[in-house]
């Protein structure tokens, strides 16, 4: 048991006075938190001095790692020169002009125009203001309802929440809003049916989508929501052809398709985008992240000129386009962006994800795709997830009251990692992207460590079948 917080310690102002995101409160008036005080490289340090690899980027984010001059010094020299202009009414300013034309550059697709706001959440909530207003403009107003997939996730502003597929972010909340549906979840280990092929999955997948929108109306259907890798539903790699199956009934209803790229974005994946590792074709393309490396907020909308077009017609009919943040294109983020994207060129933050990633994939499948504890380790390029199993041979999870990933993540810090357990007991791998091969060694074999500890507990009680 954690002993308690001593008076007037960090960890006791904490409790008494900070409301924590994802946080059970009244665990943490017992608990108290962990408090991190300085970060270098892919490693973090807490207030009693121990050193941990951060095995999760802090939140798939810290892409360059926690510490880097160069954003440090663009941050610093922007402030001195301009430390906050605004977008609104045809104001802008450098920094919002020369990211704005770096992204539509990078862009997977041809892409219009790019609109900034200050966090994945805010340009998901964003799109689909987008897809209302663009409908309306073009004359089809009853053309607005929303699909996202179960297990996704797309933030917790009140649609972005809508949009998120997981329970939790559901449940108290009164959410989701009307209007916002939830197909299937692709993750072929878990629902894939027996005998049935990934290809066949994938289309049932697909079909299982159609008929959604045959049966709301496809008339009343606007917009299709997906991460190329679901990222906080648990790591779920789309089965083969998946998206071009999704992508032609979306076609075929003339649903607009948004990708999600705010974790995929940057490399993550082994390409620039997560839509190009699965060849994905979207009208609409939110980003945030990595985008900055995480050192100041902030991020992206970006449309095609199909989307631009509606917007543009909308606004001059209105008078405006009535959306946008005070910090919209803040010109201290944005310049932190603009240097983050000229170091991702500079180190070819493509090669390095293949070169890491590839080594990273088979290391984790090497050491614990046969662990008795092991379901199914999966991933690609900087991002994988091993998933935990009480039975290998049946793939039956845990009972969700033990809490066997949120004890693997506490053994984790023992072993000096920072772990991540998600939905259904699967634990996260997305390290900064500028993780080193020995690092990724040092990384499977401290989380080895862990996860036969766990074995060990597990079998004393037994709670496996193994």
């Amino acid at each position: 048991m954690t002993p308690p917080a001593a008076p007037n310690s960090a960890a006791a102002r904490d409790i008494a006075y900070a409301l924590h995101p994802y946080t059970d409160h009244r665990a943490h008036e017992k608990n108290g938190p962990m408090i991190i005080i300085s970060g270098k490289g892919v490693r973090v340090t807490d207030d009693a001095g121990r050193e941990y690899l951060e095995t999760v980027a802090g939140l798939w984010c810290a892409s360059l790692g926690f510490s880097n001059e160069r954003l440090v010094e663009a941050a610093t020299a922007q402030m001195r020169k301009l430390p906050f202009y605004h977008g609104f009414t045809s104001r802008s300013h450098e920094p919002l002009i020369e990211l704005s034309e770096m992204l539509i550059a990078r862009a997977p697709v041809p892409m219009s125009k790019v609109f900034f706001a200050n966090s994945g959440s805010e340009a998901n909530d964003t799109a689909i203001k987008m897809i209302w207003y663009y409908n309306n403009a073009i004359g089809r107003p009853n053309k607005k309802k929303i699909i996202s997939r179960i297990k996704g996730y797309h933030g917790v502003t009140l649609a972005a929440a809508s949009l998120t597929g997981l329970p939790n972010n559901h449940k108290l909340f009164d959410l989701p809003i009307a209007g916002v549906l939830h197909t299937s979840c692709p993750h072929f280990y878990r629902f894939g049916a027996e005998g049935e092929t990934e290809d066949a999955f994938a289309t049932r997948m697909a079909d299982e989508l159609e008929a959604m929108i045959l049966a709301e109306g496809p008339d009343t259907v606007a917009g299709f929501f997906a991460e190329p890798v679901m990222g906080a539903g648990g790591v779920i790699i789309p089965p083969r052809g998946y998206f071009a199956k999704i992508q032609a009934v979306l076609r075929k209803y003339d649903v607009l398709m948004v990708a999600d790229e705010v974790i995929c974005g940057f490399g993550r994946t082994g390409e620039y985008w997560g839509t190009q590792t699965f060849g994905v074709q979207p009208d609409i393309i939110t980003c945030a992240k990595a985008l900055s490396a995480s050192f100041l907020p902030i991020s992206a909308v970006m449309v095609n000129d199909r989307v631009f077009q509606g917007l543009a017609d909308g606004s001059a009919s209105v008078g405006t386009w009535g959306h946008g943040f005070t910090y919209s294109g803040h010109p201290v983020p944005a310049a932190v962006a603009i240097e983050t994207l000229k170091i991702y060129d500079e180190m070819d933050i493509v090669g390095h994800v293949k070169r890491v990633g590839a080594h990273m994939q088979a290391s984790l499948r090497a050491a614990f795709a046969d662990h008795p504890l092991v379901g199914e380790v999966r991933g690609i390029g900087m991002i994988a997830a091993v998933e935990l199993s009480a039975d290998k041979a049946a793939r039956s999870p845990f009972d969700p009251a033990r809490k066997m990933g949120a004890r693997l993540v506490k053994l984790g810090e023992a072993h000096g990692l920072i772990l991540r357990a998600l939905p259904g007991d699967a634990i996260a791998f997305s390290p900064p992207l500028i993780m080193e091969i020995d690092e990724v060694d040092e990384m499977v074999e401290r989380f080895g460590h862990a996860l036969d500890e766990l074995a060990v507990q597990a079998r004393r009680e037994s709670i496996t079948v193994v």
